[in-house]
């Protein structure tokens, strides 16, 4: 796995009216500040990819259907720099996956056209 790259297993506690699952407590070993928070709609074949944040984690959680999240290491210094991998969150497999500080480059290989499937 990706350094710094981290998972938190979900667990929904249902009963007769649905489930509540916990998403991110203060007090998880791998949170370790508020940063923002948002909630984002994804039609099919959409790709949004490569962002970054210079001060602040990501933590990615899918509520509905499937996300596939790729991660690729740039950062200097790590040792796991050039390493890529995939992760896919959501209808059975409820996780948190927490990504560290410095994710960003145009130098990124990607293809950013759509492919319908």
């Amino acid at each position: 796995m990706i350094e710094g790259v981290q998972i938190k297993q979900l667990k929904p506690n249902v009963d007769e009216r649905g489930y509540l699952m916990e998403l991110i407590r203060g007090s998880d070993e791998f949170f370790t500040k508020f940063g923002q928070c948002y909630v984002s709609l994804n039609y099919p074949g959409v790709v949004r990819a490569w962002h970054y944040h210079k001060k602040q984690e990501d933590y990615f959680v899918v509520v509905q259907g499937t996300c596939k999240i790729g991660l690729y290491d740039m950062r200097e210094g790590s040792r796991t720099s050039g390493q890529a991998e995939a992760h896919y969150l959501g209808t059975g497999n409820n996780i948190v996956l927490r990504i560290p500080i410095g994710w960003d480059s145009p130098d990124i290989p990607f293809n950013w056209e759509i492919e319908y499937k």
